[in-house]
């Protein structure tokens, strides 16, 4: 830990822990912005075909409802002092067991109030955007049924003031996200690409399951303010083991090395599904988990370099598969790794990256969610082909969808500007005053980004016509185009929430103020070497796919490294090797142990004395002329046996 990472910390914890104070007014409606998306659940799962014609009307209507009180409450949250921006809400007595005593409690804050912006803002616009995406499908009131569970669930892992209900959204997005993934079930890649993503998933949730029963046995409480009161107390050991175990459950949700192999599988899922899952939500529950944890990982110095060193290994894990694919999807699946790398890694930087952390999950989520509803629209108006190779030339077709995708590249390969211009600089600049290897795989890293985002624009929009026979691409409806725009519009303007410091003020009363100190550039220089860096990478995608003629067909000739990337890095072939085989085999000796050894003691006796019972029931054969012939033995025997002792 570098003495600037120190000093961070001492800064942090110069902060003193604030109880929230009870929900009245407006905030007293908390368990409405829960309660509305979850009603829509319910009424759309439960209500039967009776919902057909107007569920994915109601089903769109309650996550907007959502959206206006958080609306609400977040502005009369800007009108309080910072010192007075907790706000907690009792609903219920949850469980009491012994001395674990768990509330239904919900906790509103500057970093809760950024999320439910963003779950129920995003999500809504996802949700009118699928009207017309999912328009001719049979199944539509269930898939919007599964939608607001989703919603409801995200919502619930956010605003909870305790991580066991944290824990039950955590499980809530894991479900509704194999309903989602799966969706298309009659297709066999979707069904087991949802398989996949679920029990992925559940690896990192043995991490979370145990770090929440760790927290009872060393603070007698899973509560957010009781555990951040009380963080000092414990060993730093026991800190290190919980930072690691919560690091672990984020690797899962957030699609971090060594869980990461689940989310290009998971586009087999409806593109919407996409958008909100691994765009806006879902994924950036890890991040949310780290920067909320913020008490553990400051005074965990060794977790939080883990939660570095797994952020840098992910951003350039996922920009380099993003190279290679030629799934529009992908690449953007690709994409999502590595920006939650980034975010990832602003969170393993402590009190310094905590709210830069926070600010670049929400420009991603403006910028990815258009992005990944622009691709949607590609494959509305290309017969669903999701294959960049049969595009090209598409900027003429579908004018709208280009300009507000353009919008949404600009801001993630950082143009000057645009929202991720600003959001992940200061990742960036962070890393290089605290580490200059962090921050120079960083600036490798938007280099990269810079290419294979080109590529996919060069791939879809410009270069030859290559469509299919018979394929005639259009614009979309507006009922999917306006969220385009909407979402266009926020991916250039989500950048002022950095004017004056405004969000790293804002989230200050959760995650602690950072000291400034000089990065070894001058911040104008390290934004000059970023800018450069990523013109590289959009220079060398121009000579290398703009300058050539695209094949229809992916060339088998190709190096290590691209077939590497096309495999995903052979992240499979790890978690083969490394896991499931072994777990195979292992699983395979216990049952032969079990089957020959367990069962075999058990059965032997019985077996034994079956053979015995067998060869003397071949005495009694119910002859009279055997039994006296036996009998007449038997008094030999005797006599014989007499006549013996006598003599002796």
């Amino acid at each position: 830990m570098t003495a600037h990472m120190l000093a961070l910390q001492e800064a942090a914890h110069s902060i003193p822990v604030v109880d929230p104070t009870s929900a009245s007014g407006v905030f007293s409606l908390l368990w409405l912005v829960i309660a509305l998306p979850l009603a829509g659940a319910a009424v759309l799962l439960l209500g039967g075909r009776a919902t057909d014609r107007w569920g994915h009307l109601l089903g769109t209507a309650l996550p907007i409802g959502s959206f206006v009180l958080s609306l609400v409450m977040f502005l009369q949250l800007l009108g309080r002092d910072s010192a007075d921006r907790q706000v907690s809400q009792h609903v219920y007595q949850w469980m009491q067991v012994g001395h674990l005593d768990v509330g239904m409690d919900l906790l509103y804050d500057p970093l809760s109030a950024l999320f439910l912006l963003l779950i129920t803002g995003v999500g809504s616009l996802i949700h009118v955007y699928s009207i017309g995406y999912m328009e001719h499908d049979p199944r539509r009131r269930r898939f919007f049924g599964y939608l607001n569970l989703f919603v409801a669930a995200m919502l619930m892992l956010v605003m909870s003031e305790n991580y066991l209900g944290l824990f039950l959204g955590w499980e809530g997005v894991g479900l509704a996200s194999y309903l989602l993934i799966g969706f298309w079930q009659h297709k066999p890649s979707a069904a087991a690409a949802a398989k996949k993503a679920f029990v992925i998933n559940r690896v990192g949730d043995i991490g979370m399951s145990l770090a929440i029963m760790l927290f009872f046995v060393t603070f007698g409480s899973t509560s957010f303010t009781v555990i951040s009161a009380n963080a000092d107390g414990a060993s730093e050991a026991t800190l290190t083991v919980l930072g690691l175990l919560l690091l672990l459950g984020a690797c899962g949700k957030s699609a971090q090395v060594p869980l990461q192999a689940w989310l290009l599988d998971a586009m087999e899922g409806p593109t919407p599904v996409s958008a909100l899952i691994h765009a806006a939500t879902m994924v950036t529950a890890g991040v949310y988990l780290i920067v909320r944890s913020n008490f553990i990982f400051d005074l965990a110095p060794n977790a939080q370099t883990a939660v570095v060193v797994v952020a840098v290994v992910t951003l350039l894990w996922g920009a380099i598969i993003g190279c290679a694919k030629d799934d529009i999807k992908k690449v953007l699946a690709g994409s999502t790794m590595s920006q939650i790398g980034y975010m990832m890694l602003g969170a393993g930087l402590g009190v310094a990256g905590y709210a830069f952390a926070i600010f670049h999950l929400l420009t991603h989520g403006f910028f990815k969610a258009n992005m990944f509803l622009g691709a949607g629209s590609v494959m509305h108006g290309m017969d669903d082909d999701v294959d960049m190779r049969h595009y090209g030339l598409l900027h003429k077709a579908m004018p709208v969808t280009f300009l507000t995708f353009t919008m949404g590249y600009l801001a993630i390969i950082g143009f000057p500007g645009f929202s991720g211009f600003w959001s992940k600089d200061k990742i960036i600049e962070t890393a290089l005053a605290d580490n200059w290897l962090v921050g120079l795989c960083a600036l490798l890293g938007a280099g990269v980004t810079g290419f294979y985002m080109t590529r996919l624009m060069l791939l879809t929009f410009f270069t030859d016509k290559r469509w299919e026979k018979g394929v005639h691409p259009h614009e979309s409806p507006k009922i999917m185009t306006i969220p385009l725009i909407v979402l266009a519009a926020l991916s250039v303007l989500g950048g002022v929430m950095l004017l004056n410091d405004w969000i790293v003020d804002f989230l200050a009363p959760v995650v602690g103020t950072p000291v400034h100190e000089d990065p070894p550039l001058p911040a104008l220089a390290i934004t000059a070497i970023a800018v450069a860096v990523v013109a590289v990478g959009v220079a060398l995608a121009w000579f290398l796919v703009g300058k050539r003629d695209v094949p229809r067909t992916a060339p088998q000739d190709v190096s290590f490294v691209t077939r590497a990337a096309r495999n995903d890095l052979y992240g499979d072939a790890i978690n083969d090797g490394l896991v499931v085989d072994p777990g195979r085999h292992l699983v395979g000796g216990l049952l032969a142990v079990d089957r020959y050894g367990v069962d075999g003691a058990l059965t032997g006796g019985p077996v034994a004395i079956g053979a015995v019972a067998g060869q003397l029931r071949r005495v009694q054969n119910g002859f009279v002329r055997s039994y006296a012939l036996s009998l007449l033995g038997g008094v030999l025997l005797v006599v014989l046996a007499l006549l013996a002792v006598n003599l002796a």
